[in-house]
């Protein structure tokens, strides 16, 4: 299968928690690694949530920095990576800001067969495709971006769909930076769920970075 060169991205507690169960969101970086993302942004065809961190976190996915829009440009780009979402139910609040930044470019949201009926987001430049029955195949997803020229993949979250990724054996490269607290029974989205992982003690993935951000420690693996 041609598919895009898939990046999971994720910033955690040590004991491996994506947010608290407080109201607000809680930050787990710091300034400097936010820029580290959004070059990592800069530098993809495709940026990729899953409905949950649409609801918990209401994100853009916009690359921040004008200097690296601008570079996208001149590299024949658009100023802004293509946005999906995949949303077995197709659940989603019309009202998300990722669906109403028309001018970042267009949104396309994976759902089943059942979700695409379901889905109500109408928006311009918003295209919802049914990859899968009940729930998104996301080898049929991934040939889809590939069709329209993604040929690099970031997944930013949340646990749900690190997880599917991770125990489809769909990922070439993990980002994880970790925050210098532990989190325990305040815990709320976990990194990755109870599944089948390939990347076992007899094949794990492979260390190739490991450097400090302030206190914020970033690990880069590949498969």
């Amino acid at each position: 299968m041609e598919r895009p060169y898939v990046i999971v991205s994720a910033a955690m507690s040590l004991d491996g928690f994506l947010d608290d169960t407080a109201p607000e969101r809680l930050v787990l970086s710091n300034a400097a690694d936010f820029d580290r993302v959004d070059e990592v942004r800069a530098g993809v065809d495709a940026i990729a949530v899953g409905a949950g961190t649409v609801r918990a976190d209401d994100p853009r996915l916009l690359v921040r920095s004008a200097e690296r829009r601008e570079r996208r440009v001149a590299e024949g780009r658009s100023p802004q990576p293509l946005r999906a979402v995949f949303s077995p139910s197709g659940e989603l609040d019309p009202g998300a800001r990722l669906f109403n930044t028309r001018e970042a470019g267009p949104v396309v949201v994976y759902t089943s067969e059942e979700g695409r009926e379901a889905c109500a987001v109408g928006a311009a430049g918003v295209e919802v495709v049914a990859a899968g029955e009940g729930e998104v195949d996301l080898e049929a997803a991934l040939a889809d971006l590939a069709s329209r020229g993604v040929g690099r993949l970031l997944v930013e979250g949340g646990g749900v769909v690190h997880t599917a990724f991770l125990s489809a054996d769909l990922v070439d490269e993990a980002h994880v930076a970790l925050a210098p607290f532990l989190l325990g029974e305040r815990g709320g989205a976990r990194f990755v769920y109870e599944a089948a992982f390939p990347q076992s003690p007899g094949r794990p993935l492979r260390l190739v970075e490991a450097r400090a951000i302030g206190e914020i420690a970033l690990l880069t693996y590949l498969r």
